[in-house]
């Protein structure tokens, strides 16, 4: 097996490959180290690679199988870590020119669980200032590219996760949403991201300075729906370090992960009462329906309304919430923040408590609409995006049969309307491969569950990804 399909096996089956001893953890290391070597000049997906930690790190997990000790859900697995994931004496940007030089003296919760897990850090992994863009540019790094063509953007904020992924440099690695972080480039990069439900992998250490967190959530991405259920159950579970951590038991993401769909109720909408969708995006989400039918699902159209459309009250909190963060640097160093993390800061000091405590009452009504939506079906399928990945900088002039103008701190949500709705309401989605549009672009299906039942996702996302697997089509930079 050459590096390039080692890379693109999966991460579970990369684990057994190392328990069983057909290949050592440096081994399997070395060889991701080896594809970054000869991809990441295409794509800078990385803003910090730690060759000698990584190595270091499989080391020991060979050392400690050697031992006998039993070994980790993903022992010996090389994982790329996104950049806004706080690492213990690894250098941790933000993807800011205010940190980076930053090494931190702890990790985040997440990347805890990942070490202990067994997993091996690659390094941290492209990412815009502090996730604040669709788009995957900073001051720290070199732009991110997406590998089905590099002169288009690979999504964000997870760029770099998602393009190392999908570009066979690791087989798996972590992103974090807020607004649709990971799924956004899941779509555009061909792969599969899982938003979490909120709350379910606690957020200590995921930014750089605490604030009530309204929206974000570590999560997993990965070539394999599998993959990414095993990382999900490894970083789920209460910490007292985050307020907003869920404190029950973790649900099992893989008990019933194989049993299909036959019998669910899954609602399917292409604009949820929100927007347009370019014709190709439709083409693609609209086929992939029939295979939730032919695997002995219940499917049928769903008349989604929202009023008023779950952005605004997105936006008021996301923005309120970089001023209690960030809103700090702009008072010391203005010319030193992206333009877009400026416009955000700005915007948000013009708000007042009214106004947070009314996207507060949205919030909550948005809560209580979808609460309501999943006693009547299992599953939600609407288009993760609606429009496949642009031109660097160069969004779409039209979504459907209207202009496209739809943008704020220099951010196109016109061609992004379908994500932040379920990070506002705490649901579970996940973007998964649904085939191709403009120009061969990956187009993303979003499958959206009930609060709390990211297992239900997850299968639903399994069964599909058995009906209409894409893992046989590589990028052009792979």
């Amino acid at each position: 097996m050459n590096d390039r399909e080692l890379m693109f096996t999966p991460a579970h089956k990369q684990r057994q490959m190392i328990v069983d001893g057909e290949i050592s953890s440096v081994e399997m290391t070395k060889a991701s180290l080896r594809r970054i070597a000869e991809l990441e000049p295409q794509l800078n997906a990385f803003i910090t690679l730690d060759e000698q930690g990584a190595l270091a790190a499989a080391k020991a997990a060979d050392e400690s199988l050697a031992s006998g000790l039993t070994p980790g859900p993903l022992h010996g697995v090389p994982i790329a870590v996104k950049d806004l994931e706080v690492t213990k004496g690894l250098r941790t940007t933000l993807g800011s020119t205010f940190f980076e030089d930053w090494i931190p003296d702890y990790d985040s919760v997440a990347v805890e669980r990942l070490r202990a897990s067994g997993a091996v850090i690659l390094g941290k992994t492209n990412t815009p200032e502090f996730g604040n863009r669709e788009e995957t540019f900073t001051n720290v790094a070199p732009t991110c590219n997406n590998p089905w063509d590099p002169a288009r953007m690979p999504g964000g904020s997870s760029g770099g996760t998602a393009a190392a992924i999908a570009s066979g440099m690791c087989s798996i690695g972590t992103g974090s949403d807020g607004g649709g972080s990971v799924r956004l480039p899941a779509s555009f990069c061909g792969i599969f991201g899982h938003k979490p439900t909120h709350g379910r992998i606690p957020r200590f250490g995921g930014q750089a300075k605490p604030a009530y967190n309204s929206a974000g959530t570590s999560g997993p991405m990965s070539n394999d729906v599998r993959d990414s259920a095993i990382l999900n159950q490894a970083l789920a579970g209460f910490d007292a370090r985050d307020p907003g951590s869920v404190k029950a038991a973790v649900p099992d993401y893989l008990a019933k992960l194989e049993d299909g769909v036959k019998g669910m109720r899954i609602g399917t909408t292409m604009t949820l009462g929100i927007s347009d969708v370019n014709l190709d995006v439709a083409a693609a989400v609209e086929e992939s329906w029939s295979a939730f039918s032919e695997l002995g699902a219940n499917v049928e159209p769903v008349d989604i309304k929202f009023d008023p459309v779950p952005r605004d009250a997105w936006w008021t909190l996301w923005t309120a919430g970089q001023v209690a963060m960030y809103g700090h640097l702009a008072e010391e160093r203005p010319e030193d923040l992206m333009p877009y993390t400026l416009d955000m800061i700005n915007h948000g000091k013009t708000l007042s408590g009214a106004d947070v405590s009314a996207a507060l009452r949205d919030v909550q009504n948005l809560q209580l609409k979808m609460h309501q939506l999943f006693e009547e079906y299992d599953l939600v399928l609407a288009p993760t995006n609606a429009a496949v990945a642009w031109p660097h900088l160069d969004p779409p002039s039209q979504i459907g049969t209207k202009s496209n103008d739809d943008e704020m701190a220099g951010i196109n949500y016109g061609a992004i309307p379908f994500t932040m709705v379920f990070n506002s309401s705490f649901n579970p989605a996940s973007s998964i491969p649904a085939g191709f549009g403009e120009g061969g672009m990956p187009v993303g299906l979003q499958i959206i569950g009930a609060y709390d039942d990211d297992a239900t996702v997850y299968r639903g996302s399994r069964a599909f990804e058995i009906a209409r697997p894409w893992s046989g089509t590589r990028p052009q930079v792979s």
